[in-house]
């Protein structure tokens, strides 16, 4: 009678642990990807570390480089992934890197961007929360798509001397728009509104002021996304601000900070015919 029951009872164990593992196995998930793309309302896609943490993009960092350094680094700790990082859907793991800042830290840029945390009073804001954006017209969610970025960075000509805003000669940071890559973006001023007057129609001219040619329009969320058009030049698409045509300058060669086209031509006074693009510019003339 005892064996019985003990059988008995040894069945019954067997069969509620392979139902327990039935059980596990439906429900599994898989582990979350150390950096991924989350979304709300208020600034749509944007990149995440593995709990859900935004990550931010610096102004100041145009250049490549991290530029937070100091007492900047307790509101806006530096994220790194580790060698071993996976990456969600829709993000290519060539577009990270590492590099090493000024304290000799390691930290992950997104697409030449530098990556941060927002912590404000030095604690990290919460999973899903993205209360960073737009702090001082510098700080900004970490997009995939951006069409335009902010920089703000010290202009420097082709004739190597570092200008103000106001394009006298001085040192100080000015905010002008760049590409996603931070690639620096220009006007012509001889162009009128929605007018490219600078590009052939052959587009021979094209490598000295490639212009801007895209039809995405994902700009930071202090910008006003209803005053970028995108314009047809000759059958190529082409991102206007304002009314002006946008350009790049072909011997900035794609070095990110690089405002070279400012100097141009040296005949005339610097920014007058080849400004950086800015937010606060005049509508192009009708």
């Amino acid at each position: 009678m005892k064996t019985n029951i003990f059988l008995s009872t040894s069945a019954l164990v067997i069969i509620f642990f392979l139902a327990s593992c039935k059980k596990d196995n439906n429900n599994t998930t898989t582990a979350r990807t150390d950096i991924h793309l989350d979304s709300n309302a208020l600034v749509g896609a944007h990149l995440v570390d593995k709990d859900g943490h935004s990550l931010y993009f610096f102004s100041n960092d145009a250049n490549g480089q991290s530029n937070c350094t100091g007492g900047c680094l307790a509101t806006w700790p530096i994220f790194n992934a580790d060698n071993a990082a996976t990456f969600g859907n829709g993000l290519q793991a060539s577009d990270f890197k590492t590099i090493t800042t000024s304290t000799g830290a390691k930290q992950t840029t997104y697409k030449g961007w530098p990556l941060y945390y927002y912590a404000p009073a030095g604690v990290r804001e919460l999973a899903g929360e993205t209360k960073g954006e737009g702090i001082a017209d510098i700080w900004f969610v970490a997009k995939t798509n951006y069409s335009i970025m902010i920089a703000n960075n010290q202009l420097k000509g082709g004739d190597n001397v570092n200008y103000l805003g106001t394009y006298t000669a001085g040192d100080g940071r000015t905010a002008y728009f760049t590409d996603g890559t931070g690639n620096t973006l220009y006007t012509f001023a001889k162009d009128s509104n929605l007018v490219n007057k600078f590009t052939k129609p052959d587009f021979s001219n094209n490598k000295v002021f490639p212009i801007y040619e895209t039809d995405n329009v994902t700009v930071p969320s202090v910008l006003d996304k209803s005053l970028f058009t995108v314009i047809d030049f000759n059958g190529k698409k082409q991102l206007t601000y304002k009314g002006w045509p946008m350009y790049y300058y072909g011997a900035d060669s794609s070095v990110r900070g690089s405002t070279k086209g400012i100097t141009f031509p040296p005949t005339q006074p610097v920014g007058f015919i080849w400004p950086v693009a800015i937010k606060n510019t005049l509508p192009a003339p009708r």
